[in-house]
This record gives structure tokens, sequence and C-alpha cells, in this order.
């Protein structure tokens, strides 16, 4: 089986353990994504968000794993997070991941798509939500992403800096609208 693994943050630059054929490159499908979940180290960090996220490029890679179960786990376990999270489509089967339908079922179809046309048998990613609101005390919004990181700021220095250097490392292709901000707000140079 032939399987995509798409990504759009971190695990671009670092795979932590993801057994893939080679490296990720910037020719997977279009999808919304937005900084709008909080770490558990406060880090604001990317997810597929069909309400704020900005249509940007993804990456993708080939697993060096032919099972989509061992595939998922492999994604599971360099993400740190449980299999639930772990959003996959597979074209032989029709099957989707259930949370992935719930939480973002544009992009499903957009994935979908995507794999078909570049003869692929399945697509995994991680399916994690926003939790904005919840963990930064207001409905998600540029402007509410910015004050979060303001009081980051103020109240946690030794977590800000790499907040911000979190966002500002994102993959070149991964253009959003609280990146921008961010690089208005907190030029490069002022940290430098």
């Amino acid at each position: 089986m032939k399987i995509a693994v798409l990504a759009w943050g971190s695990l671009v630059s670092d795979p932590r353990g993801l057994q893939a054929v080679g490296a990720f490159v910037a020719d997977g499908p279009l999808v919304p994504i937005e900084f709008c979940r909080v770490s558990h180290d406060g880090r604001l960090t990317l997810v597929i968000d069909e309400t704020f996220g900005a249509v940007c490029t993804t990456y993708s890679t080939l697993s060096a794993i032919e099972s989509l179960d061992e595939a998922v786990e492999n994604l599971r376990s360099g993400e740190g997070t449980n299999a639930e999270e772990i959003g996959f489509v597979d074209l032989a089967s029709g099957a989707q991941s259930d949370v992935a339908m719930e939480r973002h079922p544009q992009a499903v179809a957009t994935i979908a798509a995507w794999a078909k046309s570049n003869g692929y048998d399945a697509a995994i990613w991680t399916a994690l939500a926003s939790n904005f609101e919840e963990q930064g005390g207001e409905p998600f919004s540029v402007t509410a992403a910015i004050r979060y990181l303001e009081s980051l700021e103020s109240r946690d220095a030794e977590a800000f800096a790499p907040a911000l250097d979190h966002i500002r490392k994102a993959p070149v292709k991964v253009e959003t609208p609280v990146r921008a901000e961010v690089a208005k707000r907190w030029p490069a140079q002022r940290l430098g």
C-alpha cells in the first residue's frame, strides 16, 4: 500500500521517528490551516481549521510502511498523541477517519482527491482540533491569538521565546494571518 504522510508544521523539519522514504516536499493538498491550538507548553500550533484557516500548501512524503494501521501508529508515536487524533483516508476501502470527518470534512475530501490524483492508496495526517477557546480563554481570532501571545510574553518569558520561534520556523509555504501578525508585532530582529 502506497501511503502519503501529510504535514504542515514542525513535523516537516523534525520528523521525530517517522519512517518515510524521503524528506517532506511542498507538494501536498491545499488545506485551511492556522495557529489556533495551544500546546501543553503554551505554543500556538497549526491545525486544519475550516473556519479560521488560511488555505496553504501542505507537505507530503511517502511512508516507508505499507500497512495503514502501522503507518498510523508510526505517525501517532512521533506526534505524541493518540490514534484517534490521526486522520486517514483509505481509497481502496473508502474508509475515512471519523474524527477527521467530524473536524474538517471538506479537507478530508480534498486530501482524498489529492491522494487519488497522485497515485496513493491512502493518506494520513495529524487531525488535532483547535482548543484555543478552552486554553486561550476566548474564542479564536487573529486578535485573540496576538493577545494570547502578549499575555504569554508578560507572564512567562521563558515560554514566550520558544512560542514565537515556533511560529517563525513554520514551513515556508505556511503563510497564515496569525503568522503575518506575529511578524508585524514582533519583528525578528527584536529578539535577535
